[in-house]
Order: structure tokens, then C-alpha cells, then sequence
């Protein structure tokens, strides 16, 4: 029977990254899923045991594989081409908040992936005349002192996200909530729980495929030789009651565009 255990209550402390390896290797298991933003440590630790990520928001830029189509080495997985969408989520915010000019954006700067996502906001903000604010944390202890921080009331948020800012999303949205920001995030269990919208793959099937290419690796197939995934759709969901409550009013035509409308 294959060998698996779940790495459970790191809550996006990248520290513990190489304690959790050694104890995966100790452990002989078969195979490890696991988020993005681990598997450097994981490739240091292990060049045998397959890796696989159902969540790689830059998997050649983060350095995770070299090539999609030939992964090589002993890591697969499943892109979410986030750092690709960031300018498009962007043009989403300013289509529902015409008079947008402060953008605000949340980011681990412990986190290179999260860090190149909010470059590629942050220039594409400024290619449009916006200006920028950026929120810098590190542990969750840093959430509350970041909104304090702002400089002036921003027009927007966008929040990058990663394993620490899901950790602490409720935290997030508590306070994003309060200031009245509308806020946009990269999948729909942040507009579900009282985000404003979400843009981004699906989660939910990512994993889905992902445990398709564990059943495949477990088979015998090596997984340098599986092609990184990259998803085939994008789902734009909205938050009609959030919208609401923060005094925010969407467009008829937006709303059509949207696959879903959470009310």
C-alpha cells in the first residue's frame, strides 16, 4: 500500500519547510503533494521521492521545473499561471471600481512566488496611472499593522495568495470588510467566504487532476516525464451581498460575464 501523510499546520511558515522534508524522507513515503512554495526545499532534500504540485503559480519562474512540457527530475504538477493573470485582475478591479487610483496589495514577501505576482501587479498598475501601496507580511502578526499602515484610504485590494494568507484569510477579509476595500483574490473560496471576486483556475478540479498524476506516478510512471498542467479555463465569480455591503454597485454587463454570482 502506498506510504502518505498529510503536512498539516505549517500554517505558510515557510521555516519549517526542511523539518517537514526530513521527516517525509525519514518516513520512505511514496510520494508527496504538496504547495508550490515547498517544493525547493523538497528538491533539496530528496532527488527520488516524486514530488507533485496541484497549485503552481510559476512553477518555470519559481524555479520548480525547467521546462513544462519535460519537467525532468523527480517534480510534476498543475500551474495556475498566477503571475499570467495578475494584469487581468487588475483590469477587473478598475471595471468595478471606475474611480480607482490607490491600489493596495497584500503579499508574504517571504514568499518568491507571492513576491513576482505582486511585481506584475505593481507594474501594471503603474503602466495605467494607478498608484501603489504595498502591505508587506511575513507571519499573521504583520496583518493588522499592514492595514493600519496604509497610507491614505486605498480604492482597492488585491491580495496575493499564498499558503500564509489562507491561513489567516478570515483575518484578511475581516479587515478589508471593515475598511469597505473592495478586494479581488485568485479563487472562489475567498469570494464564498466574503470576498469581493475571484478570478482565477479551479481549485477543486486542480486537485482532482493532481491525485490523476499521483495514480499515474504510483503506476510506474516517472515524473520528470508528466508535463506540468496548466489549467484550460478561468472562473470570474462575484460577491453580490459583499458588493452591497461595501456600497460597491456592478455593472449589469459584468455581472453576465461572470460564471458565477454568489448572492
Amino acid at each position: 500500500m502506498p506510504r502518505w501523510r498529510p503536512l498539516a499546520g505549517y500554517e505558510g511558515r515557510i521555516e519549517r519547510f526542511a523539518e517537514i522534508a526530513a521527516e517525509f524522507i525519514r518516513l520512505k513515503v511514496d510520494v508527496i503533494v504538496t504547495s508550490a512554495t515547498a517544493v525547493p526545499t523538497l528538491k533539496q532534500a530528496t532527488a527520488i521521492i516524486p514530488i507533485v504540485f496541484p497549485l503552481g503559480p510559476d512553477p518555470i519562474g519559481g524555479g520548480l521545473v525547467t521546462s513544462l512540457a519535460q519537467p525532468g527530475g523527480n517534480v510534476t504538477g498543475l500551474s495556475i499561471q498566477s503571475t499570467d493573470l495578475a494584469a487581468k485582475r487588475l483590469e477587473f478591479l478598475r471595471e468595478v471600481v471606475p474611480g480607482l487610483r490607490l491600489l493596495a496589495i497584500i503579499v508574504n514577501v517571504d514568499n518568491p512566488a507571492s513576491v513576482r505576482e505582486m511585481r506584475e501587479v505593481s507594474a501594471a498598475a503603474r503602466t495605467l496611472g494607478l498608484q501603489v501601496d504595498t502591505m508587506e507580511i511575513r507571519r499573521a502578526e504583520d496583518i493588522a499593522p499592514a492595514f493600519a499602515a496604509l497610507k491614505v484610504q486605498a480604492d482597492a485590494l488585491y491580495v496575493v495568495v499564498d499558503a500564509l494568507a489562507t491561513a489567516n484569510r478570515t483575518r484578511i477579509l475581516t479587515f478589508a470588510l471593515s475598511a469597505r476595500l473592495p478586494a479581488i483574490f485568485n479563487n472562489r473560496d475567498w469570494v464564498q467566504t466574503g470576498g469581493l471576486m475571484s478570478y482565477g483556475a479551479n481549485f477543486p478540479v486542480q486537485f482532482r487532476r493532481a491525485a490523476e498524476l499521483v495514480d499515474k506516478i504510483l503506476r510506474g510512471t516517472k515524473p520528470g516525464d508528466i508535463p506540468v498542467e496548466q489549467p484550460t479555463k478561468f472562473d470570474l465569480v462575484i460577491n453580490l451581498t459583499t458588493a452591497k455591503a461595501i456600497g460597491l454597485t456592478i455593472p449589469e454587463s459584468f455581472l453576465l460575464r461572470a460564471d458565477e454570482v454568489i448572492e
